[in-house]
């Protein structure tokens, strides 16, 4: 199992300290650097950035947003990455949600898992740099009865085959995912319930293209904290787990309330749900599980951060991407040496 850092969205206030933490990152061995955008920070320009004042670690989107950009364009922007890295970018594609491709895209969100499938598909022949065609049901290419001819990508990516990840929570979208993809980023995963709510229908997308797990990287952030006092450091991440399954989305459609769910939290997804909806956030972070929180966090001492660590590797986890959390850039860069720690400790490194 290799480790990763998720430094989250740029511009929160902590922009130097994200820095500071990818290169300790890349100083301690670290596997992949991670950014996210959703509708401020975007993406590209924070790995641009990160990359340019690192040396040896790879940088990853998770994600760039399907309904943010052409497919035509996310296949320039990873091919110019992987140039500019020299081979050290990871392209993670995600549908965002309902509220954001809507709200801030204009774009419907509808048929997702088609919509999907034929990016990666026109991302992939983009990147290939043959004569970019496509008959879709959401993209055709070139426009038909107009002036636009098939060209190709002039941009050189430094790799023939830039790793493709896709965000995956719905079992329907997993299944694609392992059949399309050649990883797959998870959020808010617990050990105990990996292969039920999520590698089974990965497992089963790998099959259905006749491959096998075999390279497939099995990639979820899990919050990272240090500590002797485990449920002071719970209390931490509780606005943060209330915030997803909670209020992200809408009441009728809301992936991470599902996942939670689906780990047997039913009652107190919904009573979630339920007050954060009407505004009452801390009532809602308030009736987060400390179960819900404490199997998808790695909390507490070394020693206890290193047993999280063996079930996530014998659950099927390949990557295992931390943030770091911490209220100082030096809790920050504790946590991530801890990290480094525990792998050893944990004899997975």
């Amino acid at each position: 199992m290799r480790l990763g850092i998720n430094l989250g969205y740029w511009g929160a206030g902590m922009d130097a300290d994200n820095l500071a933490v990818a290169q300790e990152a890349d100083r301690l061995g670290y596997d992949v650097c991670w950014a996210a955008e959703a509708y401020g920070s975007d993406a590209a320009t924070v790995l641009a950035w990160v990359a340019a004042q690192t040396e040896r670690i790879d940088v990853g989107s998770a994600i760039f947003q399907i309904p943010a950009r052409q497919p035509a364009m996310t296949a320039m922007t990873a091919a110019t990455l992987d140039s500019l890295t020299k081979g050290r970018f990871r392209l993670g594609l995600g549908v965002s949600g309902p509220q954001v491709s809507e709200g801030w895209y204009g774009v419907k969100f509808d048929k997702p898992l088609a919509r999907t499938r034929e990016y990666v598909e026109i991302v992939r022949k983009a990147m290939s740099r043959e004569r970019l065609s496509y008959e879709g049901q959401h993209w055709t290419l070139p426009l038909p009865g107009g002036p636009g001819k098939p060209i190709k990508l002039t941009v050189h990516p430094e790799r023939e085959h830039i790793p493709l990840y896709i965000a995956a929570i719905g079992p329907k979208n997993l299944e694609q995912t392992g059949e399309i993809a050649d990883g797959a980023l998870l959020i808010f995963p617990a050990a105990e319930h990996l292969e039920e709510t999520a590698l089974r229908h990965i497992r089963a997308g790998r099959e259905k293209a006749g491959l096998t797990m075999d390279g497939f990287d099995v990639c979820p952030t899990v919050p990272l904290a240090v500590g002797a006092d485990v449920g002071g450091l719970a209390d931490m991440f509780r606005p943060y787990t209330a915030l997803y399954v909670g209020g992200m989305g809408s009441a009728k459609q809301n992936f991470y309330n599902q996942l939670a769910q689906r780990m047997g939290y039913e009652k107190e997804a919904a009573e979630i749900q339920e007050k954060y909806l009407a505004g009452d956030k801390a009532g809602a972070a308030a009736a987060v599980p400390h179960s819900l929180i404490d199997s998808t966090t790695l909390l507490g001492s070394v020693e206890r951060i290193a047993d999280g660590m063996r079930a996530y590797a014998e659950a099927g986890v390949t990557t295992l991407t931390l943030a770091p959390a911490g209220f100082t850039l030096e809790e920050r860069i504790t946590a991530l040496r801890a990290g480094t720690e525990a792998m050893e400790l944990a004899g997975l490194a």
